[in-house]
């Protein structure tokens, strides 16, 4: 097993042969721009890390990992424009700096770049990475639909919510696991155990990104802070907040929800406080521990010997201490 910043250099390097400015260029630096910002590089690692964990190299799913990590970030090229957000890892956004039109057709051509690269594969091996690809790439455009749903539903519960943030982000965190597993061709029950071990972390991992868009540190975070806020998002501790809040503090609430920050540029810490005060900042926190719990447990029953397992739980463990 290699350390994860040895995975994730790999990455990098497969991504600078397999991605390069052509012509038309204006179709193909957007791609390289997004991509050579950098960002974790969680879901490649994690492709070529479950690989190796169920004894295959992990160059055998190298595009693989680089189809997951195009994917990802087609999907943020794409979130960003409808989100209109500024910045994206500490610079530009891509239809900031190009335009709306660029942003949209780069964010297409990459979709389909992804799709290209499982070609590599042969038989039962391409049609299983297919079909998860097709079910996953489908359920995050599910997820980011009840997304933007959730901005006009006066309605939306926490099982709305936690059934949004596992479509939007935890099914790509399972299937960037399992994808390892499907390469290295070890057990059905390996693949699923794999899998749900991986979507729990990506439900606590979307938590705790809520969390720190609204107390988090901008300048280690990489966003612009309050972001979720601005956009009015019915994030978990917004529903919480409502039904931990009395009368007063709900109505508060609900009326910083219907104004935008231009007119009232005390909104973000109007809204961070009344998530703090009603308790529903340390119920995120909880929430958090109690899917990144959940997880390990899963993990701890994977038939696998434990110095296997441990690199996953490192990582587990680096994605919960993130800075705040």
């Amino acid at each position: 097993m290699l350390a994860i910043s040895q995975y994730r250099e790999a990455i990098i390097d497969y991504l600078h042969e397999k991605i390069r400015v052509k012509e038309p260029v204006n179709l193909y630096e957007p791609m390289v721009y997004i991509l050579e910002q950098g960002g974790k590089r969680l879901r490649p690692v994690l492709v070529l890390m479950a690989t190796e964990i169920f004894d295959c190299n992990y160059k055998k799913a190298l595009d693989a990992a680089l189809a997951i990590e195009i994917f990802h970030n087609f999907s943020l090229v794409h979130d960003d424009i409808m989100d209109d957000a500024p910045i994206r890892r500490g610079m530009e956004t891509v239809h900031e700096k190009w335009d709306i039109n660029t942003g949209i057709l780069s964010g297409d051509a990459m979709l389909i770049n992804a799709y290209q690269l499982f070609e590599s594969y042969e038989g039962d091996t391409f049609k299983e990475l297919s079909k998860l690809f097709t079910k996953t790439a489908i359920q995050v455009c599910e997820g980011q639909q009840y997304d933007i749903d959730f901005e006009t539903r006066d309605n939306v519960g926490i099982e709305d919510y936690l059934l949004m943030i596992e479509y939007k982000t935890a099914v790509l965190v399972g299937a960037s696991l399992q994808m390892g597993a499907i390469v290295a061709q070890t057990s059905q029950e390996c693949k699923e155990a794999i899998y749900q071990y991986g979507r729990l972390l990506g439900i606590a991992f979307q938590l705790q990104d809520d969390y720190l868009d609204a107390f988090g540190d901008p300048e280690t975070f990489g966003k612009q802070p309050g972001g979720d806020i601005i956009e009015n998002k019915k994030t978990f501790l917004y529903i919480k907040t409502l039904e931990l809040a009395g009368r007063s503090e709900a109505q508060q609430l609900e009326h910083l929800y219907s104004i935008s920050p231009i007119e009232n540029s005390g909104k973000i810490e109007a809204v961070k406080s009344l998530f703090e005060t009603c308790g529903a900042a340390e119920l995120t926190r909880k929430e958090i521990e109690n899917y990144t719990d959940m997880a390990f447990k899963i993990l701890d029953k994977i038939q696998l010997p434990e110095e296997k397992k441990e690199p996953l739980r490192k990582f587990g463990e680096m994605l919960m201490e993130r800075q705040v």
